[in-house]
């Protein structure tokens, strides 16, 4: 999971994601992008119940910045594209973006930090995971 690392998210629209003119509807294309992180970070063994049971972390989204730049479709196969770009110590930021085939539709840069579970206040991302972010930066 080191910086620069690109993960791939396949997702379908379905009839739900769509206003009544069968476009996606705006806050959908956080959704999708939100569940393209939970399975990047699951891909690298970092699941949401397992990061907060066993390291008593979570992360929430600080800020965003998104740009709608295509109307995705009923039925439209998507790619999210997600990328690691800086981690800091609570901190790490993402690059998003939302393809139908090589088309750009939407792209966004997402923070997020890391919360203690019961506390919700800032923490430092646990040594086992700012390890596979980026070793050397951390030592």
């Amino acid at each position: 999971m080191s910086i620069g690392m690109e993960f791939h998210w396949p997702i379908r629209v379905y009839y739900e994601d769509t206003d009544s003119g069968g476009v996606v509807y705006h806050s959908n294309y956080l959704n999708f992008m939100e569940r393209a992180r939970t399975e990047f970070l699951r891909s690298h063994g970092f699941g949401q119940a397992e990061l907060r049971q066993d390291l008593g972390v979570l992360f929430v989204v600080r800020g965003l910045t998104l740009k709608y730049r295509r109307p995705a479709r009923f039925d439209d196969a998507l790619q999210v594209i997600t990328r690691l770009i800086e981690a800091g110590r609570s901190l790490i930021k993402f690059e998003q973006a939302i393809y139908r085939d090589d088309e750009l539709l939407v792209n966004a840069t997402i923070e997020i930090v890391c919360i203690d579970a019961e506390q919700f206040r800032p923490v430092i991302i646990p040594a086992v995971m700012r390890n596979m972010i980026n070793p050397t930066e951390f030592e």
